[in-house]
């Protein structure tokens, strides 16, 4: 089964709720991975530290211009849809934007001249750590200047192993790097706050998985702060509360202190184990 912890919005607690969810299930004994898939900003392992056990760089091809052998005719800047290659014709220069390019390759099939070959470029790194027997973590980490990590979550996403517990940690917002991580998901746990702005980002990440036709349910963090909009809202549509997670001066001094809440307080890991059972594992 796979779970993702995601969130309309950063800072509502998804890596909280994974890896307390995470140590809670390593703890029943159940195969559990757990894939940090924030990758612009992975912060999994300031929680939970493992052996590494391989670390694979992902690479994408970008095209290099031979500007002799180019006639600057522009059609591979025609061909590109992503504007990754600038063609002047009439100054005699050309360029490319490997920032922008997809590696899809159309600018090769476009170029009749052989001015075009291509070159990796390193996107980032995956690590793959072992924290116990049935435990590991999985690590995606995009190399600095990096425009998405898109490329770098489906292939850390598709280096899993088969365990009987996956748990996806998404990145914050809607965009591409959500919907990348919660694809492959069988069910989505959104992690929301009690404030104007969670509610807020909240709608909009229901909305987005239920075009999807993902099925999810909430978990309310920092329970206490804020007002009961989101309680009423979640009711008003039917969305099933999960958990909550108290407003704690407690809880924030353990995890700024990169402590596992359900490690230090062990009523809260039973919530988390029950929030195990409730999901069908």
């Amino acid at each position: 089964m796979k779970i993702a912890i995601a969130s309309g919005k950063g800072g509502t607690g998804k890596t909280l709720v994974s890896t307390n969810l995470f140590y809670s299930a390593s703890k029943l004994g159940i195969p559990v991975t757990l894939v940090d898939c924030d990758a612009e900003e992975p912060n999994v392992t300031e929680f939970i530290r493992g052996a590494v056990r391989d670390t694979y760089a992902v690479k994408q091809k970008v095209p290099v211009i031979d500007v002799d052998a180019c006639v600057f005719c522009g059609k591979c800047h025609d061909y590109c849809h992503y504007h990754a290659i600038v063609c002047l014709p009439p100054s005699g220069f050309i360029q490319v934007i490997e920032e922008l390019c997809h590696d899809c390759g159309a600018c090769m099939v476009a170029c009749n001249y052989g001015a075009i070959t291509e070159k990796d470029k390193l996107l980032g790194t995956i690590k793959t750590m072992e924290v116990n027997s049935h435990a590991s973590i999985i690590e995606g980490r995009t190399e600095i200047g990096v425009f998405s990590p898109v490329s770098l979550i489906r292939q850390a996403i598709k280096r899993l192993n088969g365990d009987a517990l996956v748990i996806l940690d998404s990145p914050p917002g809607i965009s591409c790097p959500f919907i990348a991580t919660v694809e492959s998901a069988d069910f989505v746990v959104l992690v929301t706050e009690p404030t104007p702005f969670g509610l807020h980002d909240l709608e909009l990440s229901v909305a987005t998985l239920k075009y999807l036709g993902k099925p999810f349910g909430v978990i309310i963090n920092k329970a206490g702060l804020g007002n009961r909009d989101v309680y009423e809202w979640l009711k008003q549509n039917d969305i099933p509360l999960l958990m909550e997670v108290p407003f704690d001066k407690k809880i924030a001094r353990f995890y700024s202190e990169g402590r596992l809440i359900g490690e230090e307080d062990p009523g809260l890991n039973m919530q988390f184990a029950a929030l195990l059972k409730k999901l069908g594992v």
